[in-house]
């Protein structure tokens, strides 16, 4: 199989972000408040929604997308933690049920209700209940705030009540922040990158995963920063009397693959072991046009990977779908189930 661990739900029917406006007006006017939470949105709307993502799934050669709610619109830092909960809930049964009426083509990672200084451990009774509903994982946003990092560091004991539960529940957390309101970081092209590289940083100056030898942290995007200085990581680590990284943090932080151009993702699989990198392609995400100097899609990453010449295919097939299925284990047993 070829797996692409990195999807978001971007075409969602309008139904959905009618009722997103609306119970965000009804915070200054509840009279604007949405009078109910049924969308009416059928079966049949959700599969012609997610038509696009088949369509570049069987054009690009792949094969099951992990999937979950639109990043940018997880927007941890509008409304009330009331209005968080709610939305999160309603956003994950859309994913569960795409999930549930193509379970050949989507599996499910949800949306977490953070909200800006307020305890992660508020999110656990939606992580049980998606855990019940056969998720395999969840976003996990370091920065509630949107761009203004309020909450401490991902490190810190205030996320080891969220940490136990997903540890326990055996789900797996990509670290992906959301939208941002700070004017300083365009959300796709500074804030989501500055994310990834913060997040990293953090681990490094912690040592979370003595605490935590079973938690299992995917960083996006390539790794934000990280691949191109290695050197530098490698050097604070040292500086800080930590353990060499492969020690320290890859067996639990892993990479995934949306790197839109050749030499990205040839300088990734130069630095990153093999074990840890993951294919995914965020397709209908970020970058959707078309790259002049290839004529190819930026978010084909598929085609990079494959000019790879360095790759034996035991190290294609790792990241193509061993890597996934062994960091995401209960994306292991969903698919072990159908076979």
């Amino acid at each position: 199989m070829i797996i692409d661990i990195h999807g978001h739900y971007t075409t969602e029917p309008q139904a959905l972000l009618a009722f997103r406006d609306k119970q965000l007006a009804g915070l200054a006017d509840p009279m604007r408040k949405p009078a109910t939470n049924e969308l009416g949105i059928t079966d049949e709307e959700l599969v012609k929604s997610v038509e696009p993502q088949m369509k570049l799934q069987k054009e690009r050669g792949s094969d099951l997308t992990i999937f979950s709610p639109r990043a940018a619109g997880m927007a941890h830092h509008v409304g009330s933690e009331a209005t968080g909960i709610e939305w999160s809930r309603m956003s994950n049964d859309l994913i569960h049920r795409i999930c549930t009426l193509l379970p050949d083509n989507f599996a499910p990672v949800g949306q977490l209700p953070q909200h800006p200084g307020v305890a992660p451990k508020n999110c656990v009774p939606e992580l049980e209940r998606l855990a019940r509903l056969g998720f395999v994982g969840v976003n996990l946003n370091p920065d509630p705030a949107g761009g203004y990092w309020t909450d401490p560091p991902l490190t810190d004991k205030w996320w080891y009540p969220l940490y136990e539960k997903l540890c326990e529940l055996d789900m797996t957390a990509m670290i992906h922040v959301t939208s941002s309101c700070n004017p300083n970081f365009h959300y796709p092209g500074a804030h989501y990158i500055n994310g990834d590289t913060t997040a990293f940083m953090q681990l490094i100056q912690g040592n979370l995963f003595k605490d935590f030898p079973a938690l299992r942290f995917v960083i996006p995007h390539g790794g934000g920063a990280v691949p191109f200085h290695w050197g530098r990581y490698r050097g604070l680590a040292q500086e800080m009397k930590k353990p060499l990284l492969g020690e320290h943090l890859l067996g639990n932080v892993f990479f995934d693959t949306c790197v839109y151009h050749y030499p990205g993702i040839e300088l990734m699989s130069k630095v990153i072991p093999v074990d840890n990198i993951l294919f995914a392609s965020e397709m209908l995400g970020a970058v959707k046009g078309i790259d002049p100097e290839t004529g190819h899609n930026y978010d084909d990453t598929k085609r990079y990977i494959d000019q790879l010449r360095t790759l034996s295919e035991a190290d294609r097939h790792k990241i193509f779908e061993g890597n996934a299925r062994r960091v995401y284990p209960r994306l292991d047993k969903r698919l072990r189930k159908k076979t």
